[in-house]
């Protein structure tokens, strides 16, 4: 035996006032999701082609839920009154028109003669909230409110001080009953009339239109905070990385300038030639104010700072570069390796008789381009290897740089064999090249 069960009269109207939030739940979902949406709900000074786009938009998207009810009798996806005053309180009296307008015309030819009035109503009532309701206000207004109305309604009138989250919750909640009223005793706008007993029905439908109301609000200020958050981390990363290297400039030009002075008596005509060259890379550096680089450009300053090196040291420094020619375009974070170039020579090849090499390698291997510093000086030992990211700048700066760009799983590998030399290498993701922040 089989058959079907019809709804009462009281159950199709919970299922439509549930299917009603739902759409209302997916529309403002869907609007959210454009770049364009997400960037006009952020600032409250807009442009007017996106004042326009954003009427536009909400207004096609609710008059076809209008169309829907009306050609299909689907009554769950038309929200004239939730739709007109939620533009007006979004974007102000125009949008709310607007969309009102868009909403409110369809019904016309159905005989329904109130809904374009009552639709450009609703807009003109959240247009005008929008004027005179603070802003911070209108994006924390939240249907839970119910709970604390009498309490806020009696603070109101004991401090002689609006409430404007009452405000915002009594405004819907006017206008539904204003429409109950008027489609009850006229028949010409649509509205759903409350089953029995008709009080409790009554809230139900008035609970749904503020819930409608308030639904797009939390989701559009969702993303609203979720932007807000990512600028902050954005700027966060960016100060990060200017400490960082703030922190590695003064390092390595005392270490330069070290070096300078142990020259100044004995070969002043060389010390003379190594200031001339630092300047030439101070005004470099000072002109520079990418935190990122290609690797060229990142070679092309190494260069710079060897020619110091080789300089002081004289003949006895040789230094090599292999260098795949498909790095060096890969964005690298500015002064990562001439850190790894000065340790290579400040504790594997100054203590070392005899002079040695330094081995500038790169390649590409799983989407990574590969970048190692070898030199074959006086290595280190195990207990001092274990130490090495974590004493001094050079290192552990370029350590920490590396784990704040691209995350915990990128740091520098360091090996190394006492008598033999170190190898220290990074990797970088050749595919996400970060963007370029500048100081």
């Amino acid at each position: 035996m089989s058959g079907t069960t019809a709804l009462s009269t009281d159950q199709l109207l919970l299922t439509t006032l549930l299917v009603k939030l739902a759409v209302m739940a997916a529309a403002a979902t869907v609007l959210v999701r454009f770049r364009r949406f997400r960037h006009f709900l952020i600032f409250e000074q807009r442009p007017s082609p996106d004042r326009l786009t954003f009427a536009l938009s909400l207004g096609s998207l609710l008059a076809a839920g209008v169309l829907a009810r009306l050609a299909l009798g689907y009554q769950a996806a038309d929200l004239t009154l939730e739709g007109a005053f939620l533009a007006g309180l979004i974007d102000g009296p125009y949008a709310g028109v607007t969309v009102g307008a868009m909403v409110g015309i369809p019904p016309l030819f159905f005989g329904e003669f109130i809904a374009l009035p009552f639709a450009i109503g609703c807009g003109f009532a959240g247009g005008g909230l929008r004027e005179l309701c603070p802003k911070d206000v209108l994006w924390q207004f939240s249907p839970f409110i119910f709970t604390s109305v009498p309490r806020r309604a009696w603070q109101m009138i004991r401090s002689v001080k609006v409430d404007w989250q009452v405000i915002l919750l009594l405004a819907p909640i006017g206008l539904e009953m204003i429409r109950q009223v008027l489609g009850a005793r006229f028949h010409r706008l649509f509205y759903m009339p409350p089953g029995s007993p008709r009080s409790v029905w009554l809230v139900v439908v008035v609970f749904a239109t503020v819930t409608a109301v308030a639904m797009p609000i939390k989701i559009w200020n969702s993303a609203r905070i979720e932007h807000r958050l990512q600028e902050q981390e954005k700027l966060l990363l960016a100060a990060k990385l200017e400490a960082l290297a703030n922190q590695i400039n003064p390092h390595f030009l005392f270490n330069t300038l070290t070096s300078i002075s142990s020259l100044i008596r004995t070969q002043p005509e060389t010390a003379r030639v190594l200031i001339t060259k630092l300047s030439g890379l101070l005004r470099r550096l000072l002109r520079s104010t990418d935190h990122f680089v290609t690797l060229r450009e990142e070679l092309e300053a190494i260069d710079e700072y060897l020619h110091i090196e080789v300089i002081r040291f004289g003949p006895q420094l040789k230094v090599t570069k292999q260098i795949h020619a498909a790095t060096l375009d890969v964005i690298v974070p500015s002064l990562i390796l001439q850190p790894l170039v000065e340790n290579s020579i400040k504790h594997g090849l100054s203590p070392k008789v005899g002079g040695g090499r330094i081995t500038i390698t790169s390649r590409v291997h799983d989407g990574h381009a590969i970048i190692e510093v070898v030199d074959d000086g006086m290595g280190m030992s195990e207990e001092r290897l274990a130490q090495a990211l974590g004493g001094g700048i050079g290192l552990s700066n370029v350590n920490e740089r590396l784990r704040t760009i691209y995350g915990a799983h990128y740091e520098l590998k360091v090996n190394s064999r006492p008598g033999v030399g170190t190898s220290v290498s990074l990797e970088i993701p050749e595919l996400a090249i970060p963007e370029r922040v500048t100081a």
